[in-house]
């Protein structure tokens, strides 16, 4: 399995991108991801670009919130940057974002990131090859390039291009045009088993692309510590953030996988009446376990392979309260290791 986790950034102080990265790969860890919430995907990945010999990746940028041609640009450029080691992790946010926050058209977003990313090929293809820009889509449309805006090949090539999905026609959309999907944290092995493999199989498929090397990644909710620590506050934190999820509309499909439809309905009531203090109390033990991977340091990577080791190629370690990194050496060592 390939290890990844976040990169950290403070903005008030630059040499922090450099600096964590460095520590990074020391840990050993394989790539490093940035997010698009308070800043910029990019500025980070440029500024640690040099600084470690690990995969940097967006983990995501939103998609729909810039053209094809603009997102194309920055990722060429990072894949110049990075030497090759850049990844495009995308997502398409959903309607709210897209329309109210970044004013950016919304429809059919399933087949509009499927015509995203055939443009980005398209885009980079021109660059690299010298190949006419001629990609004309319901969506979007290229056909206008002049020698004063064209980069010419990065000698790289395309970077990895992720999708982030959760539902099935996202999901095929992944399988069809990109190197990997990008699962959720709120996520199960079952569905990624059942629901989330056949979805790519079916696009990979209908694109007559073979599933060798095809990514599946995915951020796992981890409770754990040094072994003999008591994890029950780690549980409780993630039992909170679990609450949260459920009580979205977008992830409703997950819990529909296992029969906890009725979960979703009564933590969207209480979320409505800013009741989100009591969300947490209505997750039982059993839902959390399946989202949750709870176990000690030492026993922590066998746990992980016994549960995912069938579905996922890529995991990142995810923690949502204050950790000792000591925990986490020897669990990254031994993931590493039985992947080689």
């Amino acid at each position: 399995m390939l290890v990844d986790r976040n990169l950290d950034l403070d903005l008030t102080d630059p040499s922090s991108a450099s600096r964590n990265a460095v520590a990074a790969a020391a840990a050993g860890y394989d790539r490093l991801y940035t997010a698009e919430t308070r800043n910029d995907p990019f500025l980070p990945l440029a500024l640690a670009a040099g600084a470690a010999d690990v995969e940097l990746g967006t983990n995501i940028a939103v998609a729909f919130a810039r053209t094809p041609m603009t997102m194309a640009k920055s990722a060429h450029d990072l894949q110049a940057l990075t030497g090759g080691r850049f990844v495009l992790g995308l997502g398409s946010q959903v309607k709210a974002h897209v329309t109210r926050r970044f004013s950016m058209p919304w429809s059919h977003p399933a087949a509009r990131m499927r015509e995203y990313v055939l443009a980005l090929r398209a885009i980079w293809d021109h660059w690299e090859t010298g190949a006419p820009l001629a990609f004309e889509g319901e969506y979007y449309t290229h056909t206008l390039s002049a020698p004063l805006f064209d980069p010419g090949p990065n000698g790289h090539g395309a970077p990895k291009v992720l999708l982030a999905a959760v539902g099935p026609l996202m999901t095929q959309v992944a399988g069809e045009v990109a190197d990997g999907v990008l699962c959720h944290a709120f996520t199960t092995a079952s569905y990624i088993e059942n629901v989330t493999l056949p979805a790519v199989r079916a696009g990979q498929e209908r694109a007559g692309r073979p599933a060798y090397g095809f990514e599946v990644g995915m951020p796992l909710l981890i409770a754990t510590g040094l072994p003999g620590a008591d994890l029950g506050p780690q549980v409780e934190k993630i039992r909170s953030q679990i609450a949260f999820y459920a009580s979205t509309p977008a992830y409703l499909g997950v819990l529909e996988h296992h029969g906890w439809e009725d979960l979703h309905t009564e933590l969207l009531a209480l979320s409505k009446a800013k009741r989100w203090n009591d969300l947490a109390s209505r997750v039982t033990d059993d839902v959390l376990e399946h989202f949750c991977v709870i176990a000690h340091a030492d026993t922590l990577a066998d746990t992980i392979r016994e549960r995912y080791g069938r579905a996922l190629t890529n995991v990142r370690l995810s923690v949502p309260y204050a950790d000792d990194p000591r925990t986490w050496l020897p669990v990254i060592e031994r993931l590493r290791k039985k992947s080689a």
